[in-house]
């Protein structure tokens, strides 16, 4: 039997990208439970049956934007600069609902 996954954990993981809501990789890996590299591989392995628009990759920009604002939301009123290691290497891929 599938465990249910509650609908505030969802939707705590949605954002507002290119005035898209979307999820990005690593949490809808986490969902899945499999690791990101394995989601990523098997869209990559599968590009053609994912359809077009469902997914896009964000620039650095934005990933540095969503990283400073998670960094934010974690720490709450903090005040938050990237140190050593706290960067991205590879921005992360943002999947849309293709029903919106």
């Amino acid at each position: 039997m599938a465990s249910l996954i509650p609908a505030e954990r969802i939707a705590d993981r949605i954002f507002l990208i290119r005035s898209q809501k979307v999820m990005l990789d690593r949490d809808l890996a986490q969902l899945y439970g499999v690791p990101t590299k394995v989601l990523n591989q098997a869209v990559k392995r599968h590009a053609q049956r994912v359809p077009e628009g469902l997914m896009f990759r964000l620039s650095m920009e934005e990933a540095r934007a969503w990283l400073i604002y998670e960094m934010r939301r974690c720490l709450r009123s903090h005040p938050v600069t990237l140190k050593r290691g706290q960067h991205i290497k590879h921005p992360p891929s943002a999947f849309t609902d293709p029903g919106t």
